[in-house]
Parts: structure tokens; C-alpha cells; sequence
């Protein structure tokens, strides 16, 4: 027969690793899947501090195409240029958008 001190010991283990489970799966595994793709519009592509967030699309693809048509319609096909970025979020202190990583 376990002494209650030890089935104490037991019970803080368990309680213990449950909330280390939260914890990781809502750090890790909260937004798992989900993919959203910012498209950035540069105007000059030779100053890319300065852009225009112009949407926002389910696929790379969608961005990559609606990001070529608004240069293509700002008559900026030739001075400006896009990048398109995965789950970005703007960062209120560096007043600049933080994505997962970007693509052209």
C-alpha cells in the first residue's frame, strides 16, 4: 500500500505535466496550418522601408498574382516591386510587418 505522500508526489507529477502540455501545444500548436500570405508593395524597388500592405490571400500564388496586377494598375511595373509574407503581424514598436518569412 502507497503512503499518501507519495501518492501526493504522484498527483503534482500529473498535474504538473498536464499544464506543461498546454502550455507547449498552445505555444506550438495554436495556429498549426494556418497560412495566410501579406502582399507588400514596394513602389521604389530600391527603398523597401517604404511599402504599401495591399491584401491579404489564402496561397502564395493568389498573392504573388493580385500583388503583379496592383503594380501593373499603379502604372509601377518597372519601378516598383512585391514580396508576399506568411502569417505576418505588425509590430507596433519597430512600426514594421514581422512575417514567418517571405517570398516573390
Amino acid at each position: 500500500m502507497k503512503s499518501n505522500r507519495s501518492l501526493l508526489t504522484n498527483k503534482k507529477t500529473i498535474i504538473l505535466a498536464s499544464l506543461a502540455i498546454l502550455l507547449f501545444t498552445g505555444c506550438f500548436g495554436g495556429d498549426s496550418g494556418k497560412e495566410e500570405w501579406t502582399s507588400l508593395i514596394y513602389p521604389d524597388k530600391s527603398n523597401t522601408k517604404r511599402n504599401k500592405k495591399f491584401g491579404i490571400y489564402k496561397s502564395l500564388e493568389e498573392c504573388k498574382k493580385a500583388s503583379i496586377e496592383e503594380l501593373i494598375n499603379l502604372g509601377l511595373k518597372d519601378k516598383g516591386d512585391y514580396s508576399c509574407g506568411l502569417n505576418c503581424s505588425y509590430h507596433e514598436g519597430m512600426k514594421v510587418e514581422i512575417c514567418e518569412q517571405t517570398s516573390k
